[in-house]
């Protein structure tokens, strides 16, 4: 959660009882400690929606247009926005889902006009609370509303739920059998639970992020915050804003007390994304709280404790950049306590035939698609490539071929001709500094096997091995679950 604030998860069970009538006596939540966006381009319509929530003592603001909606919610946290939509003028789903990237618990209740019902069927699927047809009856509103934020308390509460939901919305990208990916699990395993600092490494689209968050998940601060930071997108002039927070009037344009990172992510964790981007100026001001443990936001002279997991995650080699003068050597050791290596994609080949499936199942059920097979000379194929977008790319491909393949099997025309015709079929692959001979020689068998022939005989031969040493040497490295031929042994 990105911008839940405290009052959501302070009030979550006291919203639970205000909502079945029976608040406690201390401590009951206070209507205008709801808040409540509006978002209708039609002043008389929306005039309507703030009366109707007002009434009952919301706190309610109103945004005409979708660019002031999503500025609202960059400055302020939002229990419920009810939207009002045109389908053939506005992208409801579009907000929704750039709002939700930014507060993923705020609800959602779309008001719409006759001949709209598909659109907001499919808002809904993409996380929509409910739909309301106009003309609005203020109490079916009222009920949608305290409907709305009884399950928002409820997801607040319930962690497994929540938990629950999030898988049900994304695939698992860390499906499959490879001795790279269970290293990776054991890994996140043992460091869960400890509030140690990580530092993730590894190429785009290889699920960086979602490493992070499954040791967030599995840790004693899963109930608080998950804060993510894009490194990368900020500037030295926000860096300290952004990270710290600031005081009303510490510079022009601060209007209002703002909390930093830091301070949102009090007592969960902060995710620290493309952390090799930082500038040297947000280096020297990261390093001084992880030194310290405490920060200011601008304009203040009050200091606050920092109480977060740090987990950093780039994918440049942060040791070469430290030596090389890009990277502060010093934050370098600082955030490289437990270091997480994720795989490439190419280096997990055998993980495919299992990832093909699972995001096959996954979006056949989200788009409402009769089940799909992939042949065995498309998956066989997807194992020959580089794959240089990773995970990422072969997940936005399966979708894809999910909703535009009308077949229930799915064979090699039916590919995109550009990925027929790339050159990203790997006939190499990469010695890394450090690699001992026999990791060398293991990768060297398992590229031979995958991308030349899966046939043990003729793999043998073309490395100048007997077929007893090959053998030998797959159960060594643990290259007996790569796939093969109905002929290969």
């Amino acid at each position: 959660m990105r911008r839940l604030t405290r009052d959501i998860r302070r009030n979550a069970q006291n919203l639970h009882l205000y909502q079945l009538g029976c608040a406690p006596q201390s401590g009951a939540i206070d209507p205008t400690k709801i808040h409540i966006l509006v978002v209708d381009r039609d002043t008389r319509s929306a005039g309507v929606l703030e009366d109707s929530l007002s009434g009952v003592g919301y706190n309610v603001t109103v945004a005409s247009h979708e660019a002031d909606a999503v500025s609202a919610v960059a400055a302020e946290s939002f229990n419920i926005i009810v939207k009002s939509f045109d389908a053939q003028r506005t992208n409801a789903i579009g907000l929704m889902e750039k709002i939700h990237s930014v507060s993923p618990d705020t609800q959602f209740i779309l008001v719409g006009e006759k001949g709209t019902i598909r659109t907001a069927v499919e808002a809904i699927r993409k996380g929509a609370y409910d739909y309301l047809a106009k003309p609005i009856n203020a109490i079916q509103l009222i009920d949608s509303v305290r409907k709305a934020l009884d399950y928002q308390a409820l997801i607040a509460e319930d962690q497994q739920l929540r938990a629950r939901l999030k898988r049900r919305s994304e695939p698992n990208i860390f499906v499959g059998t490879s001795r790279a990916m269970e290293q990776v699990n054991q890994l996140v395993q043992r460091i869960a639970a400890t509030d140690v600092t990580v530092l993730i490494e590894g190429e785009s689209g290889t699920g960086k992020e979602i490493t992070a968050r499954a040791i967030h998940e599995k840790s004693r601060r899963s109930a608080r915050p998950f804060v993510a930071v894009n490194c990368a997108a900020l500037p030295d002039s926000l860096i300290e804003a952004e990270l710290f927070g600031h005081v009303r009037g510490a510079f022009t344009g601060a209007i209002r007390d703002k909390p930093g990172r830091f301070h949102l992510a009090h007592g969960g964790t902060l995710f620290l994304d493309e952390i090799g981007d930082l500038s040297s100026k947000g280096q020297a001001d990261l390093l001084r709280v992880l030194e310290d443990g405490i920060f200011r936001p601008v304009g203040s002279h009050k200091a606050e404790r920092a109480d977060a997991r740090i987990i950093a995650a780039t994918n440049k080699d942060l040791e070469s950049e430290s030596m090389n003068g890009r990277f502060r050597e010093d934050l370098y050791y600082r955030l490289n306590i437990v270091m997480v290596q994720i795989p490439p994609l190419r280096d997990r080949a055998e993980d495919i035939p299992t990832l093909v499936q699972s995001f096959a199942a996954h979006f056949c059920a989200k788009h409402r698609r009769r089940e799909k097979k992939f042949s065995r000379e498309v998956v066989g194929f997807f194992q020959t490539l580089r794959w240089p977008g990773n995970v990422r790319q072969l997940r936005n491909l399966i979708e894809r071929l999910v909703v535009t393949v009308a077949r229930n099997s799915i064979e090699m025309d039916d590919l995109p001709t550009p990925l027929l015709h790339s050159n990203g079929v790997a006939d190499a692959f990469l010695i890394r500094p450090g690699m001992t001979v026999a990791q060398v020689e293991a990768e060297l068998i398992r590229q031979t096997l995958l991308k030349l022939t899966s046939n043990r005989g003729e793999a043998a031969a073309r490395l100048g091995i007997s077929r007893r040493a090959l053998q030998y040497k797959i159960r060594r490295y643990g290259l007996d679950r790569l796939p093969k031929t109905r002929n290969a042994d």
